[in-house]
């Protein structure tokens, strides 16, 4: 197990200051037209989700051993992979993670997805309409029993309330840390500086992954957040990792997530065609 300091741990929970671009809201009819990028680079895309089961899949639950599906939360349901609440009375800070097997290094990911109904009771108001994709994590057999979070990156799914801005593919560092712009970033929450979708309509972001040397959000193809050589709290560099998807309160359906494994020398995404 990779420890956490706690006063990162704290710092989950608090506010934290960002630098915000003009933001932009998104209606149902630019979901529907979002613009993708990860065509322009060749390779083929594998999806990551059968439509059928968890088969290649392991969940993981604080305080409950790795594989055990903890109240059925992560289910597949109509060819769609939910993260449900249906069994539980009130949240009871059980935060899961559904890790893929195997490790990635250089890849690029596209999830589609869509917030569904309410939060489980009791939630932490952080976490309405908040789920994400861990990567360049630990694996599933490292997390400690009552470990709430992988030491990870988190490309961050999140709902808009239904008026304001919350940018989704923003960032999240749990026992990590980043380079922007050449310094060294420590807050937890980099966010995004713009497109909140709102509603329970269907999102298709790209993640641009390469090893330490560049990684890059896009939404709506553009590049969000553009960030380099992360790394543990501990120094220790981070350039491959686990995958996992998120469970942390909020109803959500996953349509499809693929992966594009790149070759190191591949060029990146060109920002225009």
């Amino acid at each position: 197990m990779i420890p956490i300091p706690s006063s990162r741990l704290r710092a989950w929970f608090a506010p934290t200051a960002a630098v915000f671009l003009i933001g932009q809201s998104a209606t149902a009819e630019d979901a529907a037209s979002q613009k993708l990028v990860g065509d322009r680079v060749p390779g083929e895309w594998t999806e990551l989700l059968n439509g059928k089961d968890l088969s290649g899949w392991t969940p993981k639950f604080k305080g409950h051993e790795a594989g055990v599906n903890y109240r059925d939360t992560f289910r597949v349901e109509d060819g769609l992979l939910k993260v449900r609440y249906d069994q539980y009375d009130e949240w009871d800070g059980a935060f899961g993670h559904l890790f893929h097997d195997g490790e990635y290094s250089h890849y690029l990911l596209r999830v589609t997805y869509r917030f569904v109904g309410e939060q489980v009771p009791g939630g932490p108001g952080w976490a309405m309409r908040n789920n994400g994709i861990m990567f360049h994590g630990q694996q599933v057999e490292e997390l400690g029993l009552n470990q709430n979070f992988p030491a990870s990156l988190e490309f961050q799914l999140l709902g808009g309330p239904g008026e304001g801005e919350r940018p989704t593919a923003s960032l999240c560092t749990p026992g990590t840390d980043v380079e922007i712009d050449g310094e060294r970033v420590k807050q937890h929450v980099i966010k995004a500086p713009k497109f909140t979708f709102h509603g329970d309509q269907w999102v298709t972001l790209e993640l641009e992954v390469r090893g330490d040397e560049l990684i890059r959000h896009w939404t709506n193809g553009e590049v969000v957040l553009e960030y380099r050589k992360p790394r543990l709290d501990d120094g220790t560099p981070l350039d491959s990792g686990s995958i996992s998807i998120q469970a942390e309160t909020a109803p959500i359906d996953i349509k499809s997530l693929k992966i594009k494994e790149l070759d190191p020398d591949a060029p990146v995404i060109p920002l225009e065609e």
